[in-house]
Formats: structure tokens, C-alpha cells, sequence
């Protein structure tokens, strides 16, 4: 807008200057024509030094957001699908089985057996709601790529979607992510979920860690852009010793997720892949846990709560029917 301002006044003043010279009752003395000229070169160096700054990529001007996530090692394996990794923290957050029957809709019966199985000393009269706070990495598909974008939400796994006491489904009702990012944002909202734009700290990593603290200990905050809107938060520390094996959260975490039930996303998250393992690994990591979003009615805050801070590549394959998963048990 600026350029084009100065072009229009770079063209008409030499117009100007000569309407003015041509007309005897509009001459002027020479010190007029010196402003003239004086004026013309002023004009012509700032629409220079305006092409000049707005020649800089974005990045430059506003300071380069620069992530520390390692690169996706599965994209030319898997060419023409959705792959890229998932950074971040995944947390299992015990919620007495009475809370959870009143905030998930009651179509979708509990699968208490599902979950016992993998972990029998889990608490009685409990349920594992589970919190994902990720940053979407090198998302591509067919030689195309999107920018990186993170999210974070609240996640209740082990549901009977179906109706056959078997297949575990995860539902997914609401997410905060990146604000401006259309492709994620809309890629969400097409699933039913309710979906907040977000900022993010850190914008571009996970999870950051906090001066004050040993190193192992990292913070994660996301607040929606309408103020009050949704909130996460989330801080945590390496500890050698967590009540879940790993076998948990693969279970859940491959679980095909859903939001209004009419579509499912079959997220295949790989656990043997170059960003998690050696010299990568899996951090068991313990801490607190503070939300304010959809279904909880207020705000909530859990302590002491354990989970995994990993990044794993995924495969993805998106809006399928949620009939084709009956039987389906997962991978890693």
C-alpha cells in the first residue's frame, strides 16, 4: 500500500512541476524549482528504501521461529500418504469414572475391561481421560508439505463407538491449535471437533525449558485467541518410575479418534522409527496439568500426574468410516 502511494506521487509530481512552469502566471522563482527537485529525490528514496524492507521474507522481520523437532524419517517411505511427527507430551490423567460418564456422550459406553486389561493395577473407580499437547512437524503428502502447527487437548480413549464391547475408539471433542493455520484448523473442524486458534509457548517447539528449574523440567501454555475461550497448560519433570508401561500409551495413542462420530481418524503413530530411538528416547516425565476447555465445564487442574514426553513419526489417514475399524486393535 505504501509503494503504491509513492509510485502515484513519483508520477504526478513531475506533472506538477511542469503545469507549473509552462503557465506564466504560475511561475515561481528559483528556489521553487529547487524544492521541486529537492522533493522529487526525497520521494524516490523512501519508495527505494520501502521496496527495499518490504523485499525481506516475513521471517526476517519478525524474527525466525526455529524448531528443534528432528526431521520426518518415514516421508519417502510413504510417499503418498499424510506422515510427519508428533513432538511433545502425552499424559494419563486418572478421572473418577463418574466424571467421565458425565461428560462423554452417553451413546459411547466405557470399555473399563479395555483398559484393565493393559494396566490392571489402574485405580478402582477411575479413568484414564488422556492430555496430548503436540507440535505437528514436516506434515506432507504427494511431494506436498504444510507448515508446522501445533495442538493440545484433552482425550478420552476406550470408548465402544460400535457397539460390540470390543473396539476401542478415542474421542476427541475439542482441541486448541496454531491460530492461522487454515489447513489444520479447518482439517479439525471437519471431524466436528470444536476447534480453538491458539497461541502457543513455545510457537514453534513442544515444550521449552524453564530457567528457574533443573533441565529435565519444561513448561507448555496455549491460550486461545478469544480471550478465556480455552486454556492448557502444563509443566513437568524427568522421573525415573511411572505407574504405565509403554504398551499403554501405544495402545491408546493408535486408537482411531472421532469427534461427532460421523467420520474417524486413523492416526498410526510409529514407535520404532530414527526421532525415537537411540540416541532419541522416550522421557517418562511427572508433573501438573491445568485446562480450561470443552466438555470440563470449568476450570481443571491435576497434579502429580504422569506421562511420556516423545516425538514419533505417524502415518495418517483421514475421514474414514468408523465402521471399518470394528476389530481393530492397533500398531506400533
Amino acid at each position: 500500500m505504501l509503494s503504491t502511494c509513492l509510485d502515484l506521487a513519483l508520477l504526478c509530481h513531475p506533472v506538477l512541476a511542469f503545469v507549473t512552469m509552462s503557465r506564466p502566471k504560475m511561475q515561481v522563482p528559483g528556489s521553487r524549482l529547487q524544492y521541486f527537485l529537492v522533493s522529487f529525490l526525497s520521494i524516490l528514496a523512501l519508495r527505494y528504501a520501502s521496496s527495499t524492507y518490504f523485499a525481506y521474507p516475513n521471517e526476517i522481520i519478525s524474527g525466525v521461529c526455529q524448531t528443534h523437532d528432528q526431521p520426518n524419517p518415514i516421508a519417502a517411505l510413504f510417499p503418498n500418504n499424510a506422515t510427519g511427527t508428533l513432538n511433545g507430551t502425552v499424559v494419563i490423567i486418572p478421572i473418577s469414572l463418574e466424571l467421565a460418564r458425565s461428560i462423554i456422550p452417553s451413546q459411547y459406553r466405557i470399555l473399563e475391561h479395555a483398559y484393565r486389561d493393559l494396566v490392571p493395577s489402574f485405580p478402582e473407580g477411575m479413568y484414564p481421560a488422556v492430555l496430548q499437547a503436540l507440535h505437528d512437524h514436516e506434515v506432507q503428502a504427494f511431494g506436498y508439505k504444510i507448515p508446522d502447527f501445533s495442538r493440545a487437548g484433552i482425550e478420552f480413549p476406550f470408548l465402544d463407538l460400535l457397539g460390540d464391547n470390543t473396539t476401542s475408539f478415542k474421542w476427541a471433542p475439542s482441541l486448541l491449535m496454531s491460530a492461522g493455520h487454515e489447513i489444520a484448523l479447518k482439517g479439525a473442524m471437519d471431524y466436528g471437533t470444536n476447534v480453538f486458534a491458539s497461541v502457543f509457548d513455545p510457537p514453534c517447539d513442544a515444550y521449552q525449558s524453564t530457567p528457574s528449574k533443573d533441565a529435565s523440567t519444561a513448561y507448555y501454555s496455549a491460550k486461545s485467541s478469544e480471550v478465556g475461550a480455552a486454556s492448557v497448560s502444563t509443566l513437568f519433570s524427568s522421573t525415573q518410575d511411572s505407574p504405565f508401561p509403554l504398551s499403554f500409551f501405544k495402545n491408546f495413542t493408535n486408537q482411531p479418534t472421532f469427534a461427532d462420530g460421523k467420520t474417524c481418524d486413523n492416526m498410526i503413530r510409529l514407535y520404532n522409527t530414527s526421532v525415537t530411538t537411540s540416541p532419541n528416547q522416550i522421557e517418562t516425565v511427572r508433573g501438573s496439568v491445568k485446562v480450561n476447555i470443552p466438555p470440563f465445564s470449568d476450570e481443571q487442574e491435576w497434579k502429580g500426574v504422569y506421562g511420556l514426553r516423545m516425538d514419533t513419526a505417524f502415518i495418517e489417514n483421514n475421514y474414514l468410516p468408523c465402521e471399518d475399524f470394528r476389530g481393530y486393535s492397533g500398531r506400533d
